[in-house]
């Protein structure tokens, strides 16, 4: 099942969020990054960023976040136990509906070339711009026609 994400589920989206192996921040990292429960949550309550959240067994097996100011997928992440039950798909169907609804023609993300998160979003429609985002000559910039 996929609901909305609250604000009180930020402890176990970081706790998902730093235990999966691809893609790995500690807390200490998006610190530096500038991700915090505090700045999340402020980019929540501003509209700016959504959340979803998948359950299984009434507990969260993985999460997604889409932001309206820029048409992003900010985040998506499966517990590895919870990985290739559908989940994923739902939570990117959700970010990517949600982008449209909010006049976005296209969408964009960033992840790490060589992942298996790659290939995910490749086989969902997504393409590579051949830009390079980030500090990491490995990341690449996905984007998708929003129809």
């Amino acid at each position: 099942m996929i609901r909305p994400g609250r604000i009180e589920d930020l402890p176990a989206i970081t706790r998902i969020r730093t235990t999966v192996a691809e893609n790995h921040l500690s807390v200490a990292e998006m610190a530096e990054l500038g991700i915090t429960h505090g700045s999340i949550a402020a980019d929540m309550n501003a509209g700016h960023l959504v959340c979803w959240v998948a359950l299984e067994d009434n507990a969260i097996a993985g999460f997604s976040m889409a932001d309206r100011r820029d048409g992003n997928v900010f985040a998506l992440f499966m517990e590895a136990a919870h990985e290739g039950k559908g989940h994923g798909s739902a939570l990117l169907a959700a970010c990517e509906d949600w982008l449209k609804q909010n006049g976005h023609a296209e969408a964009r993300l960033t992840t790490e070339r060589n992942s298996r998160a790659f290939a995910f979003y490749l086989r969902r429609g997504w393409r590579e711009t051949g830009e390079v985002a980030g500090q990491f000559a490995e990341d690449a910039v996905l984007a998708k026609t929003l129809s």
